[in-house]
């Protein structure tokens, strides 16, 4: 299914239904298509939109009917093989969404006698199309595929059909084989047949749709015919391409997919049945050739070699009944051979002509017509010169010869992945190791020579360079000793000497100095040909003093209630403070400042003390001010209107406090007051309104969370006095 946009949120859709006139027991095209049309956020999400309430349904009379023209082969008797092709069009106002809208046409079932897939003969067909946001926004016209599929493909026979697509807004047109969808189902009962899982869902069900299921691990959806070379279809072109080396039938899904500056806008699928038939061939004659003048002529080269082994790639190799080979040799001989992969000697430098012969005087016979070319020899060679123990340019010289005019040509590769194009380079390694080297020199004849041989390159350093040059920091100090001398590999022996007493044998160290002073670094270098060199680098390092940063606080455990905290500076060799509380009270630049926080909470506390040296050092502490609930319960009051005493209820500092709830019970376990109301207080009646109560003791109880949700739970008795 495709769509064209015709503006103002008006596409037309083109159907095209493809039927086997020889299917069993499979239906005639749809005299009408049932279309169902679903607006959907993602083919797993159309919002309760199903079969019964779809976002539109349409019925679509089948426009045309047309036989497909079997391919032409020549001397080819194909088998009974009949396909025809019905098209359905129809427009569509669908109004721009961000949603995509799938319209789709479902059908069932498939040709029973098809091989790559499980259960054929119930499983149906869902012609869809999504029409994305993103194609919406453009009016997007999707891509149409140029031709029908063949009806028919000879087996054990190359393939190369065009299965490409044109759009019409010029977009990026990506190929693939992708798996048919599955829709409908083999159900023919009356009440079922228009289901989803009938024969003819009216209207098409929505999405998500499942894929059919492929006979793997031999046929896949990416892999769907299997052959040798396997078919396979070219991303770019969309030509399908391989040799089928099964006799039978194939359901095949082929996907385009739109791209517009990065994104995708459609992806179109066809769903057709390949039919592979043994076929009556035609035969070819091709043999292996350096190159290809026009379809039956071939160019065959030598380089000094008069003796050639022909290769005879002639087919289908069954189907050839007689074969011969001829050649002119000179001064008027002509040679033939009946061997299929001939040799032939040629009687030295010079052009000869050929021809290879399949089914000679047949209608289905071919011929091969070959040139050969006997060149003078060409060969490859080389020598190189360095300094095998101190590192510098290995000089290459060329002594390659041809029995041609001369040389065009000089391609090195160095082994370290570099190549050049000069006749007598000069190359400079960076890596030790025995690197291999290869020449390839061509010569006017287009003939080629090439030559490896092994350089073993283990120098030393000419200059020993580390990094850093300098470096001036603070107690203790890690450092990076980056080696960039070349060359050097894990097959050198290195030692490092940091000048206090430590050493490494790492190409790049790291090293932690961790006392004050000015140090000398010393590196050597050892070859594994045993060539080596040493440099000093006097008075490298300087390593600063630092100061120790320390503290204590009190109290240990600040709160609400008491927020002020005494910090007592604990550092040494510090003459600068800087404080910071985390966001709390401002800093400070005192060695022990006294401060308030001024709510409850976390903070992170840092002291950061300088040296004289300007050497810094930093201590933290986290400091939790914590939040306090302090809550009691009175032993007794008495309710008798003298304003004191008169009522009950708990005191104490209660900011933050949460789900608070108390009861009071009498002795008889009546509730007597109940609240949620920290502040509310009992007056002596039930529930503050009704009875008094006699004087007496009574059960109180009492469950809190504090700020931070920690459960509280209290229990008391209280004496009622009268």
């Amino acid at each position: 299914m495709t769509y064209e946009c015709l503006g103002n949120d008006r596409y037309q859709f083109t159907l095209r239904v493809y039927r086997d006139c020889n299917c069993t027991n499979c239906a005639e095209l749809d005299p009408v298509a049932e279309i169902g049309i679903y607006r959907c956020t993602s083919a797993n999400n159309c919002s309760g939109q199903s079969q019964a309430s779809p976002f539109q349904q349409v019925s679509i009379p089948l426009q045309s009917q047309s036989p497909i023209d079997e391919p032409d082969y020549p001397c080819l008797v194909p088998p009974n093989v009949c396909g025809e092709e019905g098209v359905y069009q129809f427009v569509l106002t669908l109004p721009q969404s961000t949603s995509s809208y799938f319209v789709s046409y479902q059908r069932c079932c498939r040709n029973v006698t098809i091989n790559n897939i499980i259960a054929p003969e119930s499983s149906g067909a869902t012609f869809a199309v999504e029409l994305t946001p993103q194609a919406q926004q453009v009016c997007n016209s999707s891509p149409s595929f140029d031709t029908y599929p063949p009806i028919i493909i000879c087996n054990n026979a190359p393939l190369v059909y065009d299965h490409s697509a044109t759009d019409p807004d010029g977009d990026l047109l990506v190929y693939e084989f992708c798996a048919p969808l599955l829709g409908g189902g083999p159900n023919l009962d009356p009440l079922f047949y228009n289901t989803c899982g009938g024969a003819n869902p009216i209207p098409a069900c929505p999405p998500p749709y499942f894929e059919v299921t492929f006979r793997a691990p031999n046929y896949t959806p990416g892999a769907p015919m299997g052959g040798s070379p396997t078919i396979r279809i070219d991303p770019s072109t969309g030509i399908i391409t391989g040799r089928p080396t099964f006799q039978g039938q194939f359901v095949v899904g082929v996907c385009v997919s739109e791209y517009r500056n990065g994104v995708l806008l459609s992806r179109i699928v066809r769903d057709f049945q390949f039919n592979v038939a043994n076929c009556d061939p035609t035969v070819v004659a091709d043999i292996e050739e350096d190159f290809q003048l026009s379809d039956q002529e071939f160019v065959v080269n030598s380089c000094g070699d008069y003796t050639i082994d022909f290769i005879n790639q002639s087919f289908q190799e069954t189907y050839i009944d007689n074969f011969e080979w001829t050649f002119e040799v000179g001064n008027g001989q002509t040679q033939t051979f009946n061997e299929w992969n001939p040799s032939v000697t040629f009687p030295g430098v010079g052009e000869y002509e050929g021809r290879l012969i399949l089914n000679e005087n047949t209608d289905c016979g071919d011929t091969a017509r070959i040139f050969v070319n006997i060149f003078p020899a060409i060969d490859a060679d080389f020598s190189f010169a360095y300094d095998t123990c101190v590192a510098g340019p290995v000089i290459f010289t060329d002594l390659s010869t041809t029995g041609s005019c001369c040389l065009t040509d000089w391609r090195w590769n160095f082994g370290d992945g570099q190549t050049g194009r000069v006749q007598n380079p000069t190359h400079v390694y960076r890596d030790p190791g025995n690197i291999p080297i290869t020449l390839t020199v061509r010569d006017t004849n287009a003939c080629e020579s090439s030559k490896t041989q092994i350089l073993n390159y283990f120098p030393v350093p000419a200059l020993i360079v580390i990094s850093p040059s300098a470096a001036i920091a603070c107690q203790p100090a890690e450092l990076f000793f980056n080696n960039l001398s070349f060359p050097i590999d894990s097959t050198y022996l290195i030692n490092w000497d940091f000048g206090d007493g430590g050493t490494s044998t790492d190409i790049s160290p790291f090293y932690t100095y961790e006392q004050p002073g000015t140090y000398t670094v010393r590196v050597s270098i050892t070859s594994p040909i045993g060539c080596a060199t040493d440099t000093t680098f006097n008075n490298l390092i300087t390593i600063l003093p630092s100061p120790v940063a320390g503290f204590s606080y009190a109290p240990d455990q600040p709160s609400n209630l008491f927020p002020e905290v005494q910090f007592t500076d604990a550092s040494q060799g510090a003459i600068r403070w800087q404080w910071d509380f985390g966001g709390g009270p401002p800093g400070s630049p005192f060695p022990s400042p006294r401060v308030v926080f001024p709510d409850t909470g976390i903070y992170l506390v840092t002291q950061v003390v300088a040296h004289p040296s300007g050497c810094t050092d930093t201590a933290t502490a986290i400091i939790d001010v914590i939040p306090e609930i302090r809550y009691y319960l009175p032993n007794a009051f008495t309710p008798n209107g003298d304003g004191n005493n008169d009522t009950f209820k708990g005191v104490g500092i209660l900011p933050g406090i949460m789900d608070f709830q108390m009861v009071i019970w009498n002795r008889w376990g009546e509730p007597m007051f109940d609240t949620s109301d920290p502040t509310a207080s009992w007056n002596g009646q039930k529930n503050n309104v009704g009875q008094q109560q006699p004087a007496g003791v009574y059960l109180v109880g009492v469950k809190f969370k504090d700020p931070r949700g920690k459960p509280v739970e209290l229990k008391s008795y209280i004496t009622l006095i009268r």
